[in-house]
């Protein structure tokens, strides 16, 4: 059984830069090895220190979401602001969250697993509710005793 609870969050924004997943939505090991280029290559050049520079809050946002048919895949802040090089104001909406809490040694292991528990345990458990698309996250929020933690908040509608 999952560990989950329902949230209601208000309604935020996201300012995110974003890589296109061009694996097919089931190759995990490809998507997995995707977003692994993808963070290396925002934390070696500077991009995510940027983004952490005007953010509201310490937390970072892993956000998946399809726009155009496409998945896409950002590393964001919570802002009021904006970047020449930031790819989307991502919305999140006002309403009930699925979020499932959790800790790991990186903010990669850490999103890979609670996007694990998430869409692979608490969702199908929570038959009372239903995701229904839009974008969802990973929030990397601190470290404690030497590990990271955070949490996975899915927007969902009761059933």
């Amino acid at each position: 059984m999952a560990n989950y609870t329902l949230e209601e969050k208000n309604g935020f924004t996201v300012l995110g830069i974003g890589t296109e997943l061009k694996s097919d939505y089931t190759d995990y090991a490809g998507i997995n090895k995707e977003k692994a280029e993808f963070w290396q290559a925002v934390n070696q050049d500077g991009t995510l220190d940027k983004l952490k520079s005007i953010a509201k809050n310490d937390y970072i946002f892993v956000v998946n979401e399809a726009v155009n048919n496409k998945m896409m895949h950002y590393a964001g802040v919570m802002t009021e602001e904006s970047l020449p090089e930031a790819s989307r104001a991502i919305q999140f909406p006002q309403g009930e969250y699925l979020v499932v809490k959790g800790e790991a040694n990186t903010d990669e292991e850490l999103s890979n697993k609670l996007t694990g528990i998430a869409f692979g345990e608490a969702l199908p458990e929570a038959s009372h509710v239903a995701y229904v698309g839009g974008p969802n996250t990973a929030v990397v929020m601190g470290e404690r005793d030497g590990l990271i933690y955070g949490e996975m908040w899915i927007p969902v509608v009761r059933n």
